[in-house]
């Protein structure tokens, strides 16, 4: 009876010929970069849209608040300054709330941080305000805006929206 070989074996190929070569290894190293350095920018895209989605959801929540004040104050429910036109006088009042009958009427659990400038501050203008100065009067919150001065995937600067 003639002896097995290595390579008749039936486990597979011979040990030489296991595993990848230098330039299999180079060659896919070389892939994976191209495609990580692609990635990038469609990482850096996707959170850059999602910051712009939470600025509109924010700046719509505090307006939303803004107005739910104006329409309680002119229903009567609690006095305000007369020459607020029946605004509130800024952003915390709108989370403090205010009494109504014994009880705290809030209109907005918290002042929202700013995605784009990661803060908590906000620009204001009030009724009496020119809308295109960036500069608020003071007397009253007519509207908000965000502070920062990048512009967004679709070429307006935040500070306008």
């Amino acid at each position: 009876m003639k002896a097995a070989r290595k390579s008749d074996c039936p486990r597979g190929p011979r040990a030489e010929e296991r595993g990848l070569t230098l330039v299999e290894l180079i060659v896919t190293c070389f892939i994976l970069a191209i495609l990580a350095t692609a990635a990038v920018p469609l990482a850096r895209f996707e959170i850059k849209r999602q910051n712009e989605r939470q600025l509109r959801y924010d700046l719509w929540e505090m307006r939303g608040a803004i107005d739910k004040y104006k329409d309680a104050a002119d229903r009567g429910a609690f006095q305000t300054k007369v020459d607020s036109q029946n605004y509130p006088p800024d952003l915390e009042t709108l989370v403090k709330g205010m009494d109504v009958q014994g009880k705290k009427l809030r209109f907005l659990r918290k002042i929202p941080i700013d995605p784009m400038t990661k803060q908590a501050e906000w620009g204001v203008r009030s009724m009496q305000d020119d809308p295109e100065t960036g500069s608020s009067g003071g007397q009253n919150v007519f509207d908000v805006f965000s502070k920062s001065t990048g512009t967004a995937l679709d070429g307006t600067k935040y500070s306008t929206w």
